[in-house]
């Protein structure tokens, strides 16, 4: 029987602020194509709308060394069009939206675990899990899902987190800052070989993180199968072991079939099915609970509709 608790959606207009530049596929129309696919699929009204705050810095920090937080802000404030650290263009609100979009999660996180919501989608830019502890790269300012993950640790006490990342590109900063903790487990599928180069089956996590990191590289060309037998046949195994208290989500949505940033084949009932086989684990171990946030996702004609039919299946857990 569903859980008669709303689902979360978590979404600010300064996310939109922050300007890539022209003809840049990571643009303010992304977050457009979902709310106009939201209202035409009526689950508006399904929605309880939270509004965000800014993570603050001691939240940032927890994830990324005070040296590079306070270059990227210098940058920012300076007025330079890309972060020294990597190809992640700024633009005047970018500190802002990138606090906004770091801190998206952590709102839903509360309104989660204070029994208000049963999971939550945060529709949120700039995105983040290619930020890594010491640098911003491949469009994120700063790691929104493993900011969130911390954030309930700490403020929470959540004990073990899985970090569930279908983005077509792995998310190596969510690697690189978990790689050696093992109270978070970070699962990637994602096509390889592909930016940002990272992501073999080998890197498995070091120390006390050894077999909390499990990536399976997908060959371009690879579509459902490949995906549904990476979630099956490894990844809910080594949950049985793992046993998470929270599920969250990198949901990116360039490996459709469409995206022009992926060569993966997947489709609008492929995501839906990743989606129920998530809110299974999260409802197997967690009490249901899981957050997902934006991250990939660059075919304007086709976005809103998959992040549409990935919301609807939330609403429906």
């Amino acid at each position: 029987m569903a859980n008669q608790l709303p689902t979360g959606f978590v979404f600010h207009p300064t996310c939109k602020e922050h300007i890539a530049g022209i003809d840049h596929p990571e643009c303010p129309e992304r977050l457009d194509a979902i709310l106009q696919a939201l209202a035409a699929e009526n689950l508006e009204g399904r929605l309880l709308k939270l509004a965000p705050r800014e993570a603050t810095l001691e939240e940032i920090t927890a994830c990324h060394t005070p040296a590079y937080v306070a270059l990227a802000r210098a940058e920012i404030a300076a007025g330079e069009t890309q972060l020294s650290t990597g190809d992640t263009a700024v633009s005047a609100l970018s500190w802002k939206a990138a606090l906004l979009a770091a801190g998206a999660a952590e709102v839903a996180i509360d309104a989660l675990l204070e029994g208000k919501i049963k999971n939550a989608f945060c529709a949120v830019r700039p995105p983040g899990h290619h930020a890594c502890r010491e640098r911003g790269m491949g469009f994120c300012i700063f790691n929104n899902v493993a900011i969130a993950a911390r954030y309930a640790q700490r403020q929470h006490k959540v004990g073990k987190v899985a970090i569930v990342d279908w983005d077509v590109h792995h998310g190596n900063g969510t690697q690189d800052i978990f790689y050696s903790d093992g109270s978070v487990f970070y699962f990637s599928t994602h096509q390889f070989p592909w930016y940002p180069g990272t992501g073999y089956t080998e890197e498995k996590g070091s120390g006390q993180g050894q077999g909390c990191i499990l990536n399976c590289p997908l060959m371009a060309g690879s579509g459902r199968q490949e995906q549904l037998a990476a979630f099956t046949e490894q990844f809910l195994p080594a949950m049985e072991k793992f046993k998470p208290e929270l599920v969250l989500v990198s949901a990116g949505f360039d490996g459709h079939e469409e995206d022009p940033l992926g060569r993966l084949k997947l489709n609008d009932a492929d995501f839906v099915e990743l989606t129920r086989l998530t809110v299974d684990l999260a409802r197997q171990y967690a009490q249901g609970h899981l957050v997902s946030l934006l991250e990939g996702g660059y075919n304007l004609e086709t976005l809103g509709q998959t992040v549409a039919g990935h919301i609807r299946a939330l609403v429906e857990a």
